[in-house]
């Protein structure tokens, strides 16, 4: 695993590579992909950072794993590769969205779209083991991805973070709400959904508040 990241990403995490967490983490992941199966592929570890450039951010989502089922993961939180069944969480997402916006159903649960639109999709740990989920937790990828939370909060304006679940909540704990517009609510799960997030109203909320600040709305 090389560590190739989008350039502008590149530049903001410099320091983290540095880091012997990272070095550790390296080594645990190239040891991982030589011997087990694991998700996404190695040429999309990071593809949340590739199709949103730090400076195009206006919109986090915090995840927690990558889909463990094969073709499933494809690097962004909440996505899945085109061809694949659309997972229970997604679907209540779309589903919301309908309620919200009034946008109907994607054919693909593909979310490259909202990436390109400035959406980071971000899983707290970007690989995991065929299979089990979870098997890549505590490995420094949680630490990685703290400090990518933290740069976008610390170096930019206005973005909305959807904090969608107890888990997202606490890695976004610190989320400086002056700056930022921070969104809560129950995980999307079929366990959850029905507490909150249904009804959150989160996707217009976010293209209001974009549009207040001179952004462009997501095409959700």
């Amino acid at each position: 695993m090389n560590v190739k990241i989008e350039e502008s990403w590149q530049n903001v995490l410099q320091d983290e590579f540095e880091k012997p967490y990272f070095k550790n983490l390296v080594s645990f992941v190239k040891d991982e992909y030589t011997t087990q199966k694991v998700y996404p592929g190695g040429n999309q570890i990071f593809n949340a950072f590739q199709k949103c450039p730090f400076d195009e951010v206006k919109v986090v989502i915090l995840g927690q794993d990558p889909y463990h089922g094969p073709n499933q993961a494809n690097g962004l939180a909440f996505s899945v590769s085109d061809q694949v069944r659309i997972p229970p969480s997604l679907l209540n997402v779309f589903k919301e969205i309908k309620n919200d916006i009034g946008k109907e159903m994607p054919a693909t649960g593909n979310l490259e779209r909202w990436a390109e639109q400035g959406v980071l999709l971000l899983n707290a740990t970007l690989t995991v083991q065929a299979g089990k989920a979870g098997s890549h937790q505590k490995k420094g990828w949680e630490e990685f991805t703290d400090a990518v939370v933290q740069k976008v909060n610390d170096l930019k304006e206005n973005v909305v973070f959807m904090l969608w679940g107890a888990y997202a909540q606490k890695k976004g704990a610190f989320i400086d709400e002056e700056k930022h517009l921070v969104l809560k609510a129950a995980h999307p799960s079929p366990f959850a959904a029905d507490r909150g997030f249904f009804g959150s109203h989160h996707f217009s909320k976010a293209n209001k508040y974009l549009e207040e600040h001179g952004k462009d709305p997501i095409e959700w």
